[in-house]
């Protein structure tokens, strides 16, 4: 016959339970009774049902991530592990997690995930990198075919056309959307010349989002050496991947806004800046003068009036080139962001369109067409317009001569 201490038997039952895969990581539900909040910040309280009781303790570490403060009556949901308190030789829940009952499984994951990396540090604020200021090439990891990707390309040509628009393309709803939002991120940082990027996708309900709660996806974000601004759904959605980005955008339109200054808010900034020059020679020559003036009353006392005349001649005559060469500078930078502000009304797609020229879509797929190669007789397209659009039917097709098909740069990103 064995004779063991109590010690160790103890430590045996102990054993079993933390080996356990089951209890190990369980969620209980049950009514909360002798709730007690103790001076060190542990909260201890006993789960009942009608046919048993199980002591719990919640200690503080995981006691201020709480949504909510559960009471005595309450009938809630506590995840966590059951295990041996040896002191007391009492089997006890350590819990981690408390939910309302009733919350859904989802709810459920997406708490427990995000408790366990906020803990792991993933959303910590220190760690968030800021945006470029001004950005040259801008990732976009969205799907292709949807509203998004047109919504982010129309917003920046409007307030930021400088920038290059990068669309890495992947699935952005369902079980296999994760794995191709990943391989986007990789694919833009392989790249090389990516200055930020934007992870997007229009609003939905808990599930359509639910690819945005994916733990790998999360830790990809984490990982980017590149910053990364999320954008999903709409300013009421959250998911794992706005708390681990750097940025979090309501909705893929302020992304787009988020990322970039607008070149009007640059150009007054340029004329700012400008102007604090000016006045900053002005009063360093104002400086000078009243410095020249002070000495020229000292001088005066001691004689040499002509050698300070004409000290002060030159010095004005120094001013009076300074200032000119100040107001030829001021006028070139002026004519330089005319030059630049006219260009970019050039480039704009409108501009171009005021001038007399028409963008030719076909009806049925909305595709732009670009070359002749692409009509056929009798095939109905829309004729878009600087002030509207009109349809019309191809009754011929000539291709002119020595003509051939130059792929554009946005065809090339394609």
């Amino acid at each position: 016959m064995r004779i063991l201490d109590v010690a160790d038997v103890t430590a045996y039952i102990k054993d079993l339970l933390d080996a356990d895969p089951i209890l190990s990581d369980v969620w209980i539900r049950g009514e909360v009774s002798n709730f007690v909040r103790s001076a060190a910040g542990h909260i201890y309280f006993t789960l009942k049902s009608e046919r048993a009781q199980l002591r719990c303790v919640l200690f503080r570490g995981n006691a201020r991530w709480l949504t909510f403060q559960p009471e005595n009556g309450d009938a809630i949901l506590a995840h966590g592990r059951v295990s041996v308190y040896e002191a007391g030789g009492q089997y006890q829940l350590y819990v981690d997690l408390i939910q309302p009952e009733g919350t859904g499984l989802l709810h459920l994951q997406f708490e427990e995930l995000r408790r366990r990396l906020e803990m792991e540090g993933l959303f910590d604020p220190s760690r968030k990198r800021p945006l470029p200021r001004l950005p040259r090439r801008i990732g976009v990891v969205t799907s292709p075919t949807g509203a998004v990707w047109h919504d982010i390309q129309t917003v920046l040509r409007r307030r930021y056309p400088l920038a290059e628009l990068v669309l890495a393309p992947a699935q952005v709803q369902g079980e296999d959307a994760p794995p191709t939002i990943i391989r986007a991120l990789e694919a833009l940082q392989l790249d090389g010349n990516v200055d930020v990027i934007i992870i997007a996708r229009g609003g939905g309900s808990m599930e359509d989002l639910w690819c945005f709660n994916d733990e790998a996806l999360a830790r990809a974000v984490f990982a980017s050496r590149i910053p990364v601004i999320s954008a999903v759904g709409h300013e009421t959605d959250y998911t794992i991947c706005d708390f681990v980005a750097d940025v979090r955008a309501p909705t893929p339109s302020a992304a787009a806004e988020i990322v970039a200054p607008h070149i009007n808010e640059l150009a007054a900034e340029v004329t700012g800046l400008l102007a604090r020059a000016n006045n900053a020679l002005w009063e360093i020559l104002r400086d000078c003068r009243e410095t020249v003036d002070g000495l020229a009353l000292r001088l005066q006392r001691h004689g040499p009036e002509n050698l300070i005349r004409q000290e002060r001649l030159r010095l004005d005559n120094r001013a009076e080139i300074m200032h000119q060469h100040l107001r030829r500078r001021i006028a070139s930078q002026r004519a330089a962001i005319e030059a630049i502000q006219r260009q970019l009304d050039l480039l704009h797609p409108l501009g171009v369109m005021r001038r007399g020229y028409a963008i030719v879509l076909d009806r049925a797929t909305g595709e732009r067409l670009r070359s002749v190669k692409g009509l056929t007789v009798d095939q109905e397209v829309t004729l878009e317009f600087h002030d509207g659009e009109a349809g019309a039917v191809v009754r011929s097709v000539e291709t002119s001569r020595g003509a051939e098909h130059v792929h554009t740069p946005a065809e090339t990103q394609r």
